[in-house]
């Protein structure tokens, strides 16, 4: 077992965090503040993004992508979630679900999602239907070689500056033991076609900046070219996706949680009670141990699931492990830094009070952390036939 980076994974490390260092922490302040990103912003950051040659990372070389593996890319990914999210989404990362694209569609929205000439968002979510995903309203029914849509999908991450989204959509029924399921076709729609609308969502206090969206479809014809993959199959391309998600976000908590302690390993260090460091006092320095353990075992635990990727092993439960883990982690270590701070952990001064309010979503998008528990549970018992 090696647990050691190469040096092409710690060039990778050094590269990108510098780059939040210096082109995302900046902007981060009056992000908050606003809740807003200019879009000269956004595109500087893109264009950055590429000169470093890091926009489309996650896609393989034959694509126009940097090839990365699925470790150097959790790297990446861990790396950009010490910064806002408003901003490090320029830091280009399309949906890995484009790879479905027939030779057509390549053209059209693949090649230019990874040159970065467009930006893609994904929809799923429905009011009625979070984790209950076969559960959606949003239906498209057939009429000769085209699909009438309609319904509305909403807490749809970044469509605000979205070219085309990728959507799953109900397009007709099944019945299982369970009862009548949907069966979910996957979509590409481009932003201005008629009857579709990307309207803004809810002001969230978790990744303000980081707009939600919701999409309403009124009678939008869609020919069948625009399906991505086969018909009524649309969660044979979503798992590879559903994977990269929980990854990513178990990534990014391991990287916000890492800025958070840091903060607090100074100030115990700097800040003085009683005539000494306030890091000597058990009440503070055993919550730093407890606090870098669990990050560290986040980490590790993250890292182990995108190498069994890596090696074409079965992950599904070490993710949702990851992801569950590293969510539930986030929480705890910002919540006892602004212990560790007191009263001006909670300051507008700091960002501590931000990663506090932005810890809290983790644990319920891309899967809530019941679902990954359920993912888990599932794993465990079925080869025994419970």
């Amino acid at each position: 077992m090696n647990f050691a980076l190469t040096d092409e994974q710690q060039m990778i490390v050094d590269t990108v965090r510098t780059f939040v260092e210096t082109e995302i922490y900046p902007h981060e302040n009056e992000v908050e503040r606003t809740g807003f990103v200019p879009p000269e912003l956004g595109q500087e950051i893109a264009r950055k993004c590429k000169e470093i040659g890091f926009f489309g990372c996650n896609f393989p070389e034959e694509v126009g992508g940097a090839g990365l593996d699925h470790t150097s890319f959790t790297l990446v990914e861990r790396e950009l979630g010490r910064g806002s999210m408003a901003l490090t989404v320029f830091f280009g990362r399309p949906s890995g679900i484009l790879m479905g694209c027939n030779a057509e569609q390549r053209e059209k929205y693949l090649l230019p999602a990874v040159r970065g000439d467009k930006f893609d968002a994904l929809a799923m979510t429905e009011p009625d239907a979070g984790s209950d995903v076969r559960g959606m309203k949003c239906f498209a029914r057939k009429d000769g070689d085209d699909w009438i849509v309609n319904g509305t999908k909403h807490f749809i991450s970044h469509a605000n500056i979205a070219d085309f989204v990728i959507v799953f959509i109900a397009t007709g029924e099944e019945d299982t033991p369970r009862g009548p399921k949907k069966k979910i076709t996957c979509f590409l729609v481009d932003r201005g076609t008629p009857g579709f609308e990307i309207r803004d969502g809810y002001n969230s206090v978790s990744h303000r900046g980081y707009k939600n969206c919701i999409l309403t479809f009124d009678d939008c014809r869609l020919p069948s070219s625009q399906i991505l993959g086969e018909v009524h199959r649309g969660f044979d391309v979503a798992n590879d996706w559903l994977y990269a998600t929980r990854l990513t976000v178990a990534a990014t908590s391991v990287g916000r949680a890492r800025r958070a302690f840091d903060y607090a390993l100074s100030y115990a260090a700097e800040r003085k009670q009683f005539g000494k460091p306030i890091g000597a006092n058990q009440g503070v320095s055993f919550k730093l141990a407890d606090m870098i353990t669990e990050i560290d075992a986040a980490d590790l635990l993250t890292l182990s699931a995108a190498w069994r990727l890596d090696q074409g092993l079965p992950a599904n439960r070490e993710i949702a492990s990851a992801k569950v883990y590293a969510t539930e982690m986030l929480a705890r270590v910002t919540d006892e830094a602004i212990q560790i701070y007191g009263g001006m952990g909670l300051m507008d001064d700091l960002p501590l009070a931000r990663f506090w309010r932005d810890a809290r979503v983790e644990r319920i998008w891309d899967g809530t952390s019941e679902i990954q528990r359920h993912i888990i549970s599932r794993e465990l018992l079925r080869p025994l036939g419970a």
